[in-house]
């Protein structure tokens, strides 16, 4: 089993609105006169994440399960079967929903969230741990399926720039980087799936 954790992700609820969340794209300028950070207010770097992952043949194959872990430390658990909404638009207002009532109901339990730092999810997941990151090891993408076993758990940071503000490094068991520059979070996302596809179907 794979197990894709997002860390860090900078999702969470507009302070001026909780009706909505806080989106740099639309808020950048109140942002900047709080003097917010402005890699805050990403949800699209979720929502990126999620349609990728959650369309995986891996996902559709049972072998996925993904998790995202937010900037005020809760943990979004997401079942294999969601359908992750494409529109950009309704998705950010089911992640303010699920944010402000921590779940989203339904007839069955799709997606809901908890308080919990990751390095609490690190240690409730079994597996090999991986962080991925540019100051990892340099391996070549081609060969990222060497480093992954059965039980893998992947960490990608749902940040735009800037770095892990938890020390990850002291709590997995490889870290490591499969390009020179920077690549999205889906991106790295999208290589991981594809390397554990090659090591479990191969």
């Amino acid at each position: 089993m794979m197990h894709l954790i997002l860390a860090e992700s900078e999702l969470e609820l507009n302070p001026w609105n909780k009706r909505e969340l806080l989106d740099s794209s639309i808020h950048h300028k109140i942002m900047r006169r709080k003097h917010f950070s402005m890699r805050r207010g990403r949800p699209d770097i979720v929502h990126f994440f999620l349609v990728v992952a959650m369309e995986s043949i891996l996902n559709k194959a049972g072998l996925l399960r993904v998790y995202i872990h937010t900037r005020n430390n809760e943990v979004i658990y997401i079942a294999p079967e969601t359908r992750i909404i494409k529109n950009y638009n309704r998705f950010k207002g089911l992640m303010a929903q699920l944010l402000r009532e921590r779940k989203i109901a339904s007839d069955e339990r799709l997606i809901w969230m908890e308080e919990k730092r990751v390095e609490e999810l690190l240690e409730e997941i079994k597996g090999k741990k991986i962080l991925f990151t540019r100051k990892g090891r340099k391996i070549n993408v081609a060969r990222l399926h060497e480093v992954m076993e059965d039980d893998v758990v992947c960490i990608i940071g749902g940040f735009p720039s800037g770095y892990f503000m938890t020390e990850l490094e002291n709590m997995v068991d490889a870290i490591v980087s499969i390009y020179d520059d920077m690549l999205t979070a889906w991106t790295v996302a999208m290589e991981a799936i594809a390397a554990y596809e090659r090591f479990k179907f191969r």
